[in-house]
């Protein structure tokens, strides 16, 4: 079994600045790809960025310039820095991991979800 657990949001006020964290345990051989999607009131959740072993980050439109997401492979964790915060970034994000468990079964695993919001 595999756990993502968040950490860091809350709220902010517009222009501010968050960062989240996530940390994956449990039966990883290895995570092939690490990343963060958000959920607003009333909408689809989408992807925020993703980052894998090798390539490049993909980030939404939406964040290019304002957001920043960094990897620590010895501690399967992911990070989440949010800068110039706007109203419209309010949401729950959830931490997603692509991961191959020990026995090399791929899996996607879910975080439980962070609520950020962003209001003065």
């Amino acid at each position: 079994q595999v756990q993502l657990v968040e950490s860091g949001g809350g709220l902010v006020q517009p222009g501010g600045s968050l960062k989240l964290s996530c940390v994956a345990s449990g039966s990883i051989f290895i995570i092939n790809a690490m990343g963060w999607y958000r959920q607003a009131a009333g909408a689809e959740r989408e992807l925020v960025v993703e980052i894998s072993g090798s390539g490049s980050p993909k980030y939404a439109e939406s964040v290019k310039g304002r957001f920043t997401i960094s990897r620590d492979y010895a501690k399967n964790s992911v990070y989440l820095q949010m800068n110039s915060l706007k109203p419209e970034d309010t949401a729950v994000y959830y931490c997603n991991a692509k991961i191959l468990e020990r026995t090399y079964r791929p899996l996607e695993v879910w975080g439980q979800g962070t609520l950020v919001t962003v209001s003065s």
